[in-house]
């Protein structure tokens, strides 16, 4: 579970103005930790498939907010990726 502190500290690193806290680089960077978090989990609790589950559904929803920004607009989708180290 991502604390709130964490949490503000990844919406001032990724945030585009002083209030935004909805844009898709903000929502893939927290997607990202969440992921993060869960594959640590996941580790060491390898029958945990309701969480499996979770994590899927976290990689799709991530997966479909770098497609949108890609349609919308290339070079923000490249500095995302390459700030979070998504893809290789």
């Amino acid at each position: 579970m991502m604390r709130k502190e964490e949490k503000n500290a990844i919406i001032e690193a990724n945030r585009n103005h002083e209030s935004d806290t909805g844009s898709p680089e903000v929502q893939i960077a927290i997607l990202s930790k969440r992921i993060a978090d869960l594959t640590e989990h996941l580790k060491t609790h390898q029958n945990d498939h309701h969480s499996r589950r979770g994590l899927y559904k976290m990689i799709g929803h991530r997966r479909n907010l770098l497609n949108y920004l890609a349609k919308k607009d290339i070079e923000r989708y490249r500095a995302i990726i390459a700030k979070l180290g998504i893809r290789k």
